[in-house]
């Protein structure tokens, strides 16, 4: 037996309503999500040089140079905990 114009209608408007809603969701979905990582590749890459840059420089002149002698070993510390910043940073870039 044939459905009737009513339920047709019905059931025409309900899968309208429902793309509508999902339609709906995907606008605040990308609303939320940010615009952009552009900044990412300028933020990781000093901060990374800067890491291999303080280890070499504390493995070569470490002993000459005051801050970093009174550092000690912490300057291998900090050299490593650049780069793993870096490495971090790199996760985000898409």
């Amino acid at each position: 037996m044939p459905e009737s114009k009513v339920r047709n209608k019905a059931a025409v408007r309900k899968n309208a309503k429902d793309q509508a809603e999902l339609k709906e969701k995907r606008q605040e979905r990308t609303r939320l999500a940010p615009a952009s990582r552009n900044w990412v590749p300028a933020v990781f890459l000093p901060v990374g040089l800067l890491g291999v840059v303080w280890m070499v420089v504390n493995s070569l002149a470490g002993q000459s140079i005051g801050f970093m002698q009174i550092l000690g070993d912490w300057n291998i510390g900090i050299g490593l905990g650049l780069i793993v910043a870096c490495f971090a940073g790199m996760t985000l870039w898409k």
